[in-house]
């Protein structure tokens, strides 16, 4: 039978909220137009000094301060607790909170240090979010799905519900991380804007008139405002870094395989074609680095049957430090090389975008590096083969999902999704993509190869430098192009996203007399507006090969200095 969906979500919604202590709680929440940027200052306001100091410290300085016994890891939950639920009211991050269950594990953290004086891993004390897919014992997942509220995924009397934790969540918390919310997503997690009919429309902290991102948009948006140091996303068409690029954060798409997805909640499970990946954001390049790494000092291949005997790899890392050091102290440089795709030639990114494009090349042929133009075969093509991954099943499994409640879809997902399930694929014409997709892997593959003729290093390019969207973030309703994204979820490259700039209405303008290339660039065009983007985050993503993580994040690392972030 279906309830009154209206009546459950106001119920859920009321109960995030009184899960925040009353002494936490604020009076106001002022509008858009009267507070656009939430960030630094404005938040601060809020916070004692000493909250200010740690909230504002990243993961990495978290875990030695933890470690050198200065800060206790009761002391720095708290303290997280309470921005990221100044976080939630302000902006609508959060889909769980459990401050009492998090305190009562820092509170065992510091029990165990003051005994052993050492540590029980590399992430003792640091707090992680996490993205509301990840299952925690006596927590609820939802994933957005009013239908899913008091049941596992939807199942009702399923006692899995109260008990059952994600591999990741167990490995998180063998590291010695402490858990203490999950954040908000798009319901169906298929949109680059969160939004559902639980907590309403996740908003963009440094600019509240544009949105987080999505589907890991709960994360961008809690991390953006130095509610969390560091969590987890997940990433099909972009999830994990649109919401990065958007809230000015680094994160990591990793290669499927990489790292463990074991016992998530998801849309569409069983589609193989294109795999959903998880991978942390962060604040600090150095501190997605240290949770990449912790994860795989667990041995996830242990424990999920698709990750990949990969532990972390220091001489892939260290082939590129000492490549950097190479080029810093020749006089010729050009120890590394990368592409630059300044437009993909369906929509050309809007001008605060291409300029960081152009800023993140210009300081790598700067320093010494070779840079040259990205030509590879047409990403419109692989972009048609991704694009029917996501509605092999007709779109049953999501319609599904909004049955059990009667909700309605919001209208950012109904534009993949329609009204009503249509025609499921045979398996003869999903075997006929995945054939199509491996012939394109094996040609752009050639095409990267081919790229050492001109590299300046013998070898192939590095990685290459394109945008992540063609927004620095995108106006409600008016994400309509996932293509920057997508391409690397159908090559399954690894990709890092680097934090540039912000948008300025005195700078960042279409040349006089600009022709739209495409309807959709018409549109992109038509939806930019440099007053309401002035001052949000602009980022860049940089792509690797698959399997490049170790590399890629050095990479990161690098241009991120190159940059002063």
């Amino acid at each position: 039978m279906v309830v009154d969906w209206q009546s459950r979500a106001a119920a859920k919604r009321e109960a995030i909220l009184k899960s925040i202590p009353e002494k936490w709680r604020l009076a106001k929440i002022p509008s858009a137009g009267e507070q656009k940027d939430i960030t630094g200052p404005y938040i601060r306001q809020f916070l004692t000094d000493k909250e200010v100091e740690i909230t504002e410290t990243d993961a990495v300085g978290i875990a030695e301060k933890v470690a050198a016994g200065t800060w206790s890891a009761v002391a720095v939950t708290e303290a997280f607790c309470h921005r990221a639920s100044l976080a939630h009211q302000l902006v609508n991050c959060l889909h769980e909170t459990f401050f009492d269950a998090a305190l009562a594990s820092a509170k065992e953290l510091d029990q165990y240090y003051a005994q052993h004086k050492r540590t029980i891993g590399p992430l003792h004390g640091v707090p992680v979010s996490l993205k509301d897919q990840f299952h925690v014992k006596d927590v609820e997942t939802t994933m957005g799905y009013v239908g899913w509220i008091d049941t596992f995924e939807g199942a009702t009397g399923d006692p899995r519900a109260k008990t059952f934790e994600s591999e990741m969540v167990r490995e998180l918390r063998a590291l010695g991380a402490v858990l203490y919310c999950k954040t908000s997503v798009p319901h169906t997690l298929m949109s680059g804007e969160t939004i559902n009919n639980i907590i309403g429309y996740t908003w963009n902290p440094k600019d509240r008139y544009l949105c987080s991102g999505g589907s890991s948009g709960g994360e961008g948006a809690l991390i953006g405002l130095r509610g969390s140091p560091g969590g987890f996303g997940t990433d099909i068409g972009g999830s994990i870094r649109i919401p990065a690029a958007f809230n000015g954060l680094y994160a990591i798409r990793p290669s499927s395989g990489r790292l463990p997805y074991e016992g998530m909640a998801n849309s569409m499970d069983g589609q193989n074609s294109v795999l959903s990946v998880v991978g942390p954001l962060a604040t600090t390049a150095r501190s997605t680095k240290l949770l990449t790494k912790a994860i795989l000092s667990t041995n996830p291949w242990l424990h999920d049957p698709l990750v990949v005997d990969m532990p972390w790899r220091d001489d892939q890392e260290q082939t590129i430090v000492d490549l950097l050091k190479s080029a810093s102290s020749s006089a010729q440089g050009g120890q590394l090389s990368f592409g630059v795709l300044k437009s993909d030639g369906n929509v050309n990114p809007q001008p605060p975008v291409a300029r960081a494009v152009s800023m993140v090349a210009e300081a790598l042929s700067k320093a010494g590096h070779k840079v040259i133009e990205w030509k590879p075969p047409s990403h419109a093509r692989l972009l048609d083969i991704v694009f029917h991954t996501w509605i092999y099943d007709g779109g049953k499994d999501v319609h599904e999902a909004f049955g059990l409640s009667g909700e309605p879809m919001a209208q950012q997902v109904k534009m993949s999704y329609g009204e009503k399930p249509v025609q499921e694929y045979t398996a003869s014409q999903i075997a006929a993509n995945n054939v199509a997709k491996r012939k394109f892997l094996k040609e752009y593959m050639d095409y990267w190869n081919g790229t050492a003729r001109e590299s300046g290093t013998g070898r192939p390019v590095d990685g290459f430098i394109c945008p992540v969207a063609p927004y620095a973030a995108a106006r409600p309703e008016k994400y309509l192009y996932y293509g920057y994204s997508s391409f690397v979820n159908g090559l399954d490259y690894t990709s890092v996203v680097v934090p540039v700039t912000t948008a300025d209405k005195t700078e960042d303008h279409y040349p006089q007399g600009y022709s739209p290339i495409s309807d959709l660039d018409k549109t992109t065009f038509d939806d930019y507006d440099a007053e309401i983007y002035d001052g949000a985050h602009v980022s860049v993503q940089i792509v690797g090969r698959r399997f490049t993580e170790e590399k890629m994040l050095a990479i990161a690392e690098y241009v991120g200095g190159l940059l002063g972030k």
